[in-house]
Parts: structure tokens; sequence; C-alpha cells
């Protein structure tokens, strides 16, 4: 199915029908709704009966554009519209990479509307350790090209980073600003992350304040964080958490 935002941007989207609070997954960059984790989360919110969300951002699988064309701020419009136009009562964000740092503007902006949030290897802020990495040649080529790359291990050759990337994402810091978290919340952080290193798991677990937060470290756990033993946390986690929101509203 697919939505048009009010910027008019088409995204592409799955709604699972099912008792509430809604499950809101948000992918990682350049990946999307079909992703191991978003399917198995779907695969379990349909067999307990529960509403999920899964999207794909603009650039993304499905939807319209290319990724260098979007940034931090669009994709926040995209998850907020999305949201609010079919799951607009409490909600749980699940949010994985890139969709991490999403699922935390979002639950910061307005925490009366998200019941409950878990992170899969967060990336809060990660254009800003990048750009404090950055050589003369990448400034040069981020100033000439409008864009930089970097080496993927992943299928579909290198990863591109737009200027529009690191422009929205100096707006949109995490760390730059209070991070309270009334919600019951999970971080799920793999020891063997090579994009995500584990002291940005535990510099976000001090940098939140909240009546119910967690970090779960997984030994030699990577980024894509989807082996059959991450799976069953992740989805032991989600029910968790959903059991925790379910008292709360009781």
């Amino acid at each position: 199915m697919f939505h048009t935002t009010a910027k008019g941007r088409r995204l592409a989207y799955d709604l699972t029908d099912g008792k509430g609070p809604a499950v809101v997954f948000l992918h990682g960059f350049r990946s999307d709704r079909q992703g191991t984790k978003v399917v198995a989360l779907r695969e379990w919110c349909a067999a307990e009966g529960r509403a999920m969300l899964a999207l794909d951002l603009s650039g993304h699988g499905e939807s319209a554009g290319t990724v260098e064309a979007f940034g931090i701020a669009d994709w926040l419009e995209d998850a907020a519209d999305l949201i609010d136009a079919l799951v607009p009562g409490p909600h749980v964000l699940v949010g994985s990479s890139l969709g991490g740092w999403l699922s935390l503007l979002l639950a910061r902006a307005r925490p009366e509307r998200v019941a409950g949030l878990v992170t899969i290897a967060a990336a809060p802020d990660f254009t800003e350790r990048m750009w404090a990495e950055f050589t003369v040649t990448d400034h040069s080529d981020l100033a000439a090209w409008g864009f930089v790359t970097r080496p993927s291990e992943y299928e579909g050759g290198d990863y591109t980073f737009s200027r529009r990337l690191f422009d929205q994402g100096a707006g949109n810091q995490v760390f730059a600003a209070p991070l309270h978290l009334p919600m019951p919340v999970r971080f799920l952080q793999g020891t063997a992350d090579a994009d995500v290193p584990m002291a940005d798991a535990l510099r976000l677990l001090d940098h939140a304040s909240g009546p119910d937060i967690r970090l779960t470290l997984v030994k030699d756990a990577d980024h894509r964080f989807s082996a059959p033993p991450q799976l069953d946390l992740l989805r032991a986690t989600l029910a968790e958490i959903l059991d925790a929101a379910g008292r709360a509203d009781a």
C-alpha cells in the first residue's frame, strides 16, 4: 500500500491489523521494510494479533525517490506523517540504526503518543561522528560534488552520503538536547557492531533520562542483529515492552 505525505512524498507501507498499541518499525539507512528483523516482527505481531506498521522511508525500498535526495528531517516527517494517518493512538516505536535515531526524536517530541520504545543498534547523530572523522579529501569532495562515499559490506555497492544528510543531521541531533523518555525503553546493541560503536550505546544510556530505561549488550552480535538468537531477544523485548505499556494503560 502507498501513502502520499503532506509534502507530496509517496511512501510504501504494510499495515497489520490487530490490537494496540500498534508496533511501528523504522528501518535503517539503505534498508527497507522487507528486512529480516521487520519480517520477523511482522510475523510475530500477526500471530499475536498485534497491530503493526512498517514503512519504507523516502528513497528506500518501494518508496519514491533516491536516498541521496533526502535527510533526517525528511525521514522524520515521513514517519510522523504516516503514523498520524494510520496509527495516531499510542504506539510502540521499534527503530533500527537510522530508525533508532528517528525513533528517539519522535519519542522526545511526542512522548504522550509513545507507549514504549525499542532500539536496535541505534545510530543517533551518526553524521556528527562521520563529520568528525572526515579527511581533507572528504571535505573537498562534499564541497565539490555534494556527497562522499564509503565502502559497504552489504549488497548494493558503496554508500553515498549527501550534503543534505549532514546538514539535516546537524539540525536534528539527539545528544545536543536533553532526552527525557517517560515510557518503557530498551536499547539493544551488539558488541561486534562495526557501524555503531558500543561506546555510542553507553553514551545514549547515560544521556537519556526516564523511569524505565535499560541497555542490553549482546556479545558478538553485529550491526545486522538478525541471527536467530538475536531475533528471539528482539521478540521477547518487544513483548516485554508491550506488556509494560498495557499495565501502564490499565
